[in-house]
């Protein structure tokens, strides 16, 4: 493979992803991908993309708004999709996973996950085949304190430092913290929690308790498909 393809939403993920990619020196292919998307996340991604593509010359981009795409599949299904707001936004998210795929397969790139580690391994959340679909994982290991931390040092734009973090798949605009009632450092201490409940706050239980909700119920996002498996005297018999 010769490079990578990054979407870039306007956040702190995809933009420390996406630096980390150009830091390689291959090629970088960054994709803005509005689905009727607000003003100041799209602006926020142009801005960055503009910032790389001064600092990197091995840095390219382009603009592929998916919104009348979206409009398109909401009418061909037999049912209203609005009617349930997180499939559509999960469609969403799988609209441009496969918008991704296209550029990174017609470029010999692969595809870069932006996701951080307490939302890939603590609660799920993204959206399974969606922004879960990726080749590699670049900062799956980093909580979003040290995803900020390195974002500073590595001199993303003040705009998306300064601003919430988001999913991008409302046309609310509404922020994580806002879906997940509660903060990335309220969550990066539940998920290290292994102490005495007893000994805590009830803000620190409601937060424990929100954590272990997200990470029961969202699995099977992050444990392998489950997988029939055959008895031997079964397969024995399939075979003969």
């Amino acid at each position: 493979m010769q490079g990578f393809v990054v979407g870039v939403s306007g956040g702190i993920d995809s933009a420390l992803t996406s630096i980390l990619c150009a830091e390689t020196g291959k090629k970088v292919i960054l994709l803005n991908l509005p689905i009727r998307q607000t003003d100041a996340e799209y602006d926020r991604a142009q801005l960055h993309i503009a910032d790389l593509k001064k600092r990197y010359l091995n840095v390219e981009s382009f603009i592929i708004n998916l919104s009348e795409t979206l409009t398109v599949f909401e009418k061909t299904l037999p049912f209203d999709i609005k009617e349930n707001n997180l499939a559509l936004a999960n469609s969403r998210a799988r609209l441009r996973m496969t918008a991704l795929y296209a550029v990174a397969q017609a470029n010999s790139c692969l595809v870069v996950g932006t996701g951080n580690k307490v939302e890939d391994f603590g609660l799920g959340f993204f959206t399974k085949y969606g922004d879960g679909g990726v080749d590699i994982s670049p900062i799956a290991d980093l909580t979003k304190s040290q995803v900020f931390s390195l974002a500073k040092e590595l001199k993303v734009i003040p705009e998306i430092l300064k601003a919430k973090p988001t999913d991008g798949l409302w046309e609310d605009g509404r922020s994580d913290e806002d879906q997940i009632g509660a903060s990335y450092p309220e969550l990066e201490w539940a998920m290290d929690f292994f102490g005495d409940s007893n000994t805590i706050s009830e803000r620190q239980k409601e937060i424990l308790a929100i954590y272990k909700r997200f990470n029961k119920y969202n699995a099977h996002k992050m444990n392998p498909i489950p997988v029939c498996k055959i008895p031997l005297e079964l397969l024995g018999l399939l075979d003969s």
